[in-house]
């Protein structure tokens, strides 16, 4: 098991340390933001959806290395997707890092299955997914100049 967690840690730490699809999305037709003021991490997810799919994801913020770590992967396992998709995704990450189980088909998500020891770091864990299907359902996520 420890080599798991060697390898789980390797994800998060690489993730963090050369996150994916960071910097704002010029072409972003919905964005949200989020915030944790229990320990500061704030991230802003942009998307540009076309059709159903999110076809573009990016996100930007501050924070520890379990929420950047986090929105890193989410926009690698977001792209394309739809939004039941993206939220069946969602729910799937929220039971790895709240119950610590991993899915049979292992996959990076499962890197987050230690955080169920730290309750307080699920938010830190979640804030980038919540943004991203906030922006992702909510109209008020819809960018002016995107008239989506």
């Amino acid at each position: 098991m420890s080599d798991l967690t060697d390898l789980y840690q390797q994800v998060i730490l690489d993730h963090n340390r050369r996150p994916r699809n960071r910097g704002v999305l010029p072409t972003a037709n919905r964005v949200a933001h989020g915030d944790n003021p229990t320990c500061g991490d704030q991230c802003s997810v942009y998307l540009r959806v076309d059709g159903d799919r999110i076809a573009e994801i990016s996100f930007d913020g501050q924070g520890c290395a379990i929420s950047q770590a986090s929105a890193s992967l989410m926009t690698t396992q977001l792209k394309g997707k739809s939004a039941p998709e993206a939220r069946a995704l969602y729910d799937s990450f929220h039971h790895i890092v709240t119950s610590g189980e991993t899915p049979d088909e292992i996959s990076d998500l499962a890197a987050f299955a230690g955080v169920h020891a730290f309750p307080a770091r699920i938010k830190c864990a979640t804030l980038g997914w919540h943004a991203a299907l906030e922006a992702l359902t909510s109209p008020a996520a819809v960018t002016p100049a995107s008239g989506a």
